[in-house]
């Protein structure tokens, strides 16, 4: 109560800290492939490269009066954007990214591109290799038993020998790429 405008209340209110249920989205890693006017390109993280976090970008841009399409390909994580090449165009589309959490920044938070077409190029061997021994064969199996040939041959040629590339070498890489190689599979499966 207040008298003579002096409260009755002898301490002051606390403030509480209670956490708030809506957290802020965790920052978009991007990084720019190409700018020409009119046309920017990006490459998202390989971490959000999700349809649905894809596709929240697309449409929130879609929505931008300054941009006139948006194309996204969620397995290279590229987003391409047909933006008006007026002055001050791209600064709003940019803008508008920045809204969105989206930051510029090297994206090689996992493999590099280098190691992404490299182990592009190898899955699609294996898929190769499956097709033409019907499923038989693959190259978790074929590079094991090809280095296994290899330290055999070396023991059978050149005995017990301990010289450049021993037998035993060989047949050490033969059991460990088998093990890593099939092992990954297994905690896959299992985690599934």
């Amino acid at each position: 109560m207040l008298t003579n405008g002096h409260s009755t209340y002898k301490k002051m209110p606390e403030i509480l800290n209670i956490p708030t249920t809506k957290t802020p989205p965790k920052p978009i890693s991007t990084k720019v492939v190409s700018s020409t006017p009119g046309r920017l390109r990006l490459r998202v993280a390989h971490s959000h490269r999700q349809p649905e976090k894809m596709q929240r970008i697309a449409n929130a841009l879609s929505a931008n009066s300054h941009i006139n399409r948006v194309k996204t390909n969620v397995g290279h994580g590229s987003i391409v954007i047909n933006h008006d090449s007026n002055n001050g165009s791209l600064e709003n589309v940019l803008a508008t990214l920045k809204d969105l959490g989206i930051i510029f920044a090297n994206v090689a938070e996992g493999n590099t591109e280098a190691a992404a077409g490299v182990s592009s190029a190898v899955v699609n061997l294996n898929q190769r290799v499956k097709q033409s021994t019907d499923g038989a064969f693959d190259l978790r199996i074929l590079f094991p038993l090809g280095l296994a040939s290899l330290s055999l041959r070396q023991l059978l040629n050149k005995g017990l020998q301990l010289e450049v590339i021993p037998w035993y070498v060989l047949a050490w890489y033969a059991f460990d790429s088998f093990i890593k190689l099939h092992g990954t599979s297994q905690s896959k499966s299992t985690n599934e």
